[in-house]
């Protein structure tokens, strides 16, 4: 039958329609300003950077290897890489970024950044109220403002959140274990 097509189309139309008359679950639009959805975890806008303990600075995940920087189709972040090294959560002495800027008017939320990080430093964000009234200062975020903590990390993605920590643990708990048989035979002497 040559309108078979449009008959199925428009018979799924008026259910979700009438469906949605209801079922709460299906209505599909909000009044905005006064409710809002809660965004889906696999929601993503632009990214941030995560970092653990109290501190923006200390805490920072990321030691500017660069790849992400590389890997941006649109080259909109920027990674200045210090000279001196600290400690990562492992004890080992990494680099740190002097400063990391995301263009977020060039930015595509792509996720490329986040899936070639090999120390799940940079994630996605689930803010999308980011409308400013300044063009160019409110474009260009720094460390400062990039910079969120592994709790918001949790709070927005939950169970990749989880994964990530467990992971994490398992690669300082190995750490440590390795260590620990290095400096035994010091103390015995």
């Amino acid at each position: 039958m040559l309108g078979e097509g449009i008959v199925r189309g428009l018979a799924e139309t008026a259910r979700n329609f009438f469906g949605s008359f209801a079922e709460k679950e299906r209505l599909t639009t909000v009044q905005f300003p006064e409710e809002r959805r809660v965004p889906f975890e696999a929601a993503r806008n632009f990214p941030f950077l995560v970092y653990d303990g109290d501190g923006k600075e200390s805490g920072l995940r990321c030691v500017a290897c660069l790849i992400c920087e590389k890997e941006c189709p649109p080259r909109c972040i920027h990674i200045d890489k210090s000279k001196d090294k600290k400690p990562d959560f492992v004890g080992k002495a990494q680099f740190y970024p002097a400063a990391f800027t995301i263009d977020v008017s060039v930015c595509m939320s792509c996720q490329i950044c986040v899936e070639v990080c090999p120390f799940e430093a940079i994630k996605m964000d689930t803010a999308f109220e980011l409308s400013t009234d300044d063009r160019f200062a409110g474009l260009l975020w720094g460390k400062d403002r990039l910079a969120k903590s592994n709790e918001h990390y949790h709070a927005i993605h939950p169970t990749e959140a989880a994964e990530v920590d467990e992971r994490r643990g398992q690669e300082k708990a190995a750490a440590e274990a390795k260590a620990k048989p290095a400096a035994q035979p010091a103390e015995a002497r």
